[in-house]
């Protein structure tokens, strides 16, 4: 059983959204529960009633309809609330006044801030712009810009007509943009200038044009991020394009539940990036359940999420305007111009809850930084991490030299769902290497390799029953094939998400999830199933070792498992370093996971989004064409992996 780290003090506990949910159960609805692991097991046993209660909970602006769930609750047909009508940005700006909805800080220092009704002043600008440059519902509005306010308002208007919205960010190059936005052909297109990243400017103009010569239906709109954009492009430019509609009337169109709100893209790392459409109401109910229920946002929050419009987390970070939250932004390298940058932002912006990735956390760890000495990080009260699975260590690191008394979240989902299948509990006690709980209406189980529930064991997690967040579908995909294939062709109705993970249920009745790794990167050295994390974990231990990726190379009529190391600078790959991370690897892991063979490299290929691709190292090892260079943030690093000699024996 993993060691205890935190729980919430009785009077925090008492103050959260949840316990009040749970009084409100009580007294609105006739239902009462005793703690989270009975509204967990209620929210799963009666999905209609519990979708409907977090619609009232959370006072959604909208129309219901006459049914919670159409089609007898089966995947993936099943849709909620099929007769509802809601607008996604009518219930994000609901909140008025002079009160920060959005801060943006730059990794230079700079500042900006907008009310809340500034935004809405914003948003309403930018729907009456974009029906004046013929944008209609239905249609799709593209924007390839940094995380900045003018990306929230450009969303928010999109949506307030009733119109399409898909976003990357400005780093891509044009066949990355390409492979998305061509896909959905936008009727217009707002792309920044440029961007600015670790103390360097990147101009935008070039590849401008070639996203723009790929999509000749397509109106393009400036975004003067570094403010060098061409005279040239005149009317294009951003301000121009709005100052005609400064003062417009803030109107929404309320759409069906189930009307395309976004288009996501996966990272497109087996081929061209899919194309995965959400829904106006599902989104809502969704991200209204994370936020106020798992994640405890209330109105006099100040939500930080360290991400990029390429990145769903984005998308739910916006969502946090629906509770009154103030948004933080932040644009740039989060280690420029040094690794506390994040906490510095943090202590002067008076942060409460802080969002990033496993990734930053154990980079920060081992440059050294320990906040707990140098910070105050008075308001800060919870730390999410997503992207992968956050190691034992980086729970030991968050509550030894960050801060003692927060409650640390590790959480889990993707772009397919826009939110998450395990998340904090704010109820319950925070445990090292756990995901506290599986998500409030989701019915996750993991599934044998023959569609059977496992305690003890490791293997898929699966969600059995529907959940509002389900995408509508795939772009271009209009009998639903590459949607099912996708996510019920193994388990037929059910839910098949690619995490390979164990449900550890604990004294109290509360369960939390133990990720291993992506289903499709499990290594099977003699037909034993084994999650890269669970070698990462123990290798990342090690001070001479920055980061590893782990594969599986086909071998001798098997598959031998081969450890990539990056080093820390200064550090050399002998054969007492080797001798000590199989040692380390054997007594923490087992011997299975030892690899067979350990090499050094000087980079790791990684997506947009931060996570490693293995399976973009595991073709070039294999001598395997890469499917989609343009999902990697270092395509360059692959031809370190190439024609190994140490892999030729």
């Amino acid at each position: 059983m993993n060691e205890i780290l935190w729980r919430p003090p009785a009077e925090r506990a008492a103050a959260s959204n949840a316990f009040a949910f749970l009084h409100w159960l009580g007294s609105a609805r006739g239902k009462k529960l005793a703690g989270w692991p009975e509204l967990w097991r209620w929210s799963v046993a009666e999905i209609e009633a519990f979708w409907d209660a977090v619609w009232d909970f959370s006072r959604l602006a909208g129309e219901k309809g006459g049914r919670v769930l159409a089609r007898g609750g089966a995947m993936p047909e099943a849709r909620f609330f099929p007769e509802g009508r809601i607008s996604y940005a009518e219930n994000v700006l609901r909140h008025t006044g002079e009160r920060e909805a959005v801060v943006a800080r730059a990794e230079d220092g700079s500042r900006r801030a907008w009310s809340r009704d500034r935004l809405r002043a914003e948003v309403a600008a930018f729907a009456a712009a974009f029906r004046g440059a013929g944008v209609r519902p239905g249609d799709r509005v593209a924007g390839s810009l940094p995380d900045i306010p003018e990306a929230i308002a450009a969303l928010l208007g999109a949506n307030a007509i009733g119109a399409v919205w898909a976003s990357c960010s400005p780093d891509f190059g044009a066949a990355g943009i390409l492979d998305r936005f061509g896909q959905i052909a936008p009727k217009l297109l707002l792309a920044a200038d440029g961007y600015r990243y670790g103390g360097k400017i990147f101009r935008n103009a070039q590849r401008i044009r070639e996203v723009m010569a790929g999509l000749p239906d397509c109106r393009l709109v400036i975004v003067p991020v570094l403010g060098e954009a061409a005279g040239s492009e005149g009317a294009n430019l951003l301000e121009a394009f709005l100052e005609p509609h400064r003062g417009a009337a803030l109107m929404f169109e309320r759409l069906p539940f189930n009307a395309p709100l976004y288009v996501l893209f996966t990272s497109g790392t087996t081929g061209k990036p899919k194309c995965i459409v959400h829904g106006q109401g599902g989104v809502l109910l969704k991200h209204a359940s994370e936020h106020l229920l798992h994640t405890d946002l209330k109105p006099d929050d100040r939500l930080f999420y360290f991400t990029t419009l390429g990145w769903m987390m984005w998308n739910w970070q916006v969502s946090g305007l629906m509770n009154g939250a103030t948004l933080l932004l932040f644009d740039g390298n989060p280690f420029h111009p040094h690794p506390t940058a994040l906490f510095d932002i943090a202590d002067e912006e008076r942060m409460t809850i802080l969002g990033t990735s496993a990734k930053w956390l154990d980079a920060v760890h081992k440059a050294g930084v320990e906040p707990v000495r140098t910070h105050r990080l008075s308001a800060l009260r919870t730390i999410l991490s997503t992207g992968s699975p956050l190691a034992p260590e980086s729970f030991d690191y968050v509550y030894g030299k960050v801060k003692p008394d927060v409650e640390l979240a590790s959480i889990s989902g993707g772009t397919d769902i826009v939110g998450c299948f395990a998340l904090g509990n704010p109820l319950g006690p925070v445990r090292r290497g756990e995901l506290a709980t599986r998500g409030l209406g989701l019915d996750v189980e993991v599934f044998d390799e023959a569609g059977r529930p496992v305690r003890g064991a490791k293997g898929e997690l699966v969600c059995r029953q529907p959940f509002p967040s389900q995408p509508i579908g795939f772009w271009n995909d209009p009998d639903g094939a590459r949607y099912r294939t996708a996510y019920f062709g193994r388990f037929p109705g059910v839910w098949c998400h690619g995490d390979f993970c164990e449900i550890i249920e604990h004294e109290e009745g509360t369960a939390g999830i133990v990720i291993s790794g992506r289903s499709d990167a499990v290594l099977n050295p003699g037909g034993v199933r084994i999650g890269t994390a669970e070698i990462y974990r123990q290798v990342e231990k090690l001070a001479e070792i920055a980061e590893g990726v782990a594969i599986g190379q086909e071998w001798a009529g098997d598959v031998r498992i081969v450890l990539f190391v990056r080093l820390v600078e200064g550090t050399a790959l002998d054969a007492a370093l080797e001798e000590r991370i199989r040692r380390t690897i054997r007594e923490n892991a087992s011997p299975r996971h030892v690899p067979a063979r350990i090499v050094a490299v000087a980079d790791i290929p990684r997506t947009r989004s931060g996570k490693i691709s293995e399976i973009a190292v595991r073709d070039v090892v294999h001598g395997r064409a890469v499917k989609n260079v343009e999902a990697l943030a270092n395509p360059e690093a692959l031809e370190l992996y190439r024609n190994r000699p140490e892999l030729a024996a």
